[in-house]
């Protein structure tokens, strides 16, 4: 019973420390505004993440709805940083 207690706590302590290792927002800076083909007002995000990896983020309406890549994406949030989040874990 008290190795299949140890084996269940090193377990679920490899699994809480494999999520601390995802990759994270470090920065986000603003780049640019733009308009879109139709006469939308945008504005252009760099998000830096922990791994390395640099992601484009706009915002649209006047910064309500935060998209993940440029003027035809679909992963959009409400939040800046909820989209910077999702953005560096995005493959």
């Amino acid at each position: 019973m008290n190795n299949l207690f140890k084996v269940a706590t090193a377990a679920a302590l490899v699994a809480f420390s494999a999520g601390s290792f995802a990759a994270k927002p470090t920065s986000i800076v603003f780049t640019t505004n733009a308009e879109a083909t139709d006469g939308t007002a945008y504005a252009t995000y760099m998000v830096k993440c922990s791994n390395g990896k640099k992601v484009e983020l706009t915002a649209w309406d006047n910064r309500r709805k935060w998209c993940v890549g440029d003027a035809g994406s679909e992963t959009c949030e409400k939040k800046q940083i909820k989209a910077a989040k999702a953005a560096c874990k995005a493959p």
